[in-house]
Order: structure tokens, then C-alpha cells, then sequence
């Protein structure tokens, strides 16, 4: 498993590398991407970080998130990842970047260029349990008001850009 991150400018140009808890230490920009899956019935596709996670475990999030390799396409890192994560396969449409900090447990620090890929898919998933603990697919209006309620068990990035995501998904 790769541990290094690819530092990036404004721009999403690359601008060195950095072992992965160290720029989360410093706090620098790096390029990281965002994965969300629904179905045909319109749900979304959730995820539990599994305990161990060096940060946000036991949080749910998306449907997977990560970060490239050194000289790999966001696209492939983000198929390559949902298939590691989550079992699937699928094809991915590219959504969105967006920029974003925001302080996470451990004393660390998300700061990232985050690029948002989208698909529909009912391939259920056989999730990696050294990344997940569980799964389990909700409808945007009862996610929406489930975050309003509990922010506290949604990870910092996904509650960020949630209302844009399904904005421009238009599910």
C-alpha cells in the first residue's frame, strides 16, 4: 500500500510528494477523490470507516474516498479504490473538484483538492473490512435530515459536500 500523498497548488498542479500522515499532520493541499454510489431506486450508497483508520473511524462517509498514487490518474485511483473498498466495479462519471479544510480527529488535518465521481449501480458490495465496517444505502432526503440531526457520525468532507453533490447528481 502506498503511503505517499501528491502535494498539489490551486490548481491541481502536482507539486511534490509527502508520506500521507504527515501532510494530514502539516496540513497541506493535497489531491484526494470522492466516490458516490446509488441505485436505480435512488439511494445512496453509505459507508462506515472501519475502527483503526488513522482518522474519522467508525464515522460514515461516502460511498469511498482516498487519494491517487504518485503518476495515477484520479479516475483510476478511484475505480481501483471502489473496487478495494467496496467490491464494485463500475464505471465512474467525473462530477466536481472542490477545495476544502477542516480539522479531523488526531489532531490532523484535511486539506484537500477533492475530485467527485458519481455512478449508478446496484452491484452490491463485498466490502474490505480493514477499510469498512458496514454499509447501507439511504435516500438523500432521509440522509439530509439524519446529518442535521447527528452530524456528529458523518465525516467532516462528505457533510461539506453533500448539498452539492445531490444539487448536480439531481436525484
Amino acid at each position: 500500500m502506498n503511503n505517499q500523498v501528491v502535494l498539489v497548488n490551486e490548481n491541481d498542479d502536482e507539486i511534490g510528494l509527502m508520506p500521507k500522515l504527515e501532510a494530514h499532520q502539516k496540513g497541506l493541499l493535497h489531491r484526494a477523490f470522492s466516490i458516490f454510489i446509488f441505485n436505480t431506486k435512488g439511494e445512496m450508497l453509505l459507508q462506515q470507516r472501519a475502527y483503526g483508520k488513522y482518522h474519522s473511524e467508525g464515522l460514515w462517509s461516502n460511498t469511498c474516498c482516498s487519494h491517487p498514487y504518485p503518476n495515477e490518474s484520479t479516475l483510476t485511483a478511484a475505480k481501483r479504490r471502489l473496487f478495494e473498498e467496496m467490491g464494485i466495479h463500475s464505471p465512474l462519471n467525473f462530477l466536481y473538484s472542490f477545495k476544502y479544510e477542516a480539522a479531523v480527529d488526531n489532531g490532523l488535518i484535511e486539506h484537500e483538492l477533492d475530485h467527485i465521481f458519481w455512478a449508478v449501480s446496484d452491484e452490491l458490495p463485498k466490502i474490505n473490512t480493514e477499510e469498512v465496517l458496514d454499509y447501507k444505502y439511504i435516500t438523500p432526503a432521509d440522509l439530509t435530515l439524519d446529518m442535521q440531526r447527528r452530524p456528529g457520525i458523518y465525516t467532516e468532507w462528505f457533510k461539506i459536500c453533500l448539498e452539492e453533490v445531490l444539487k448536480k447528481v439531481n436525484f
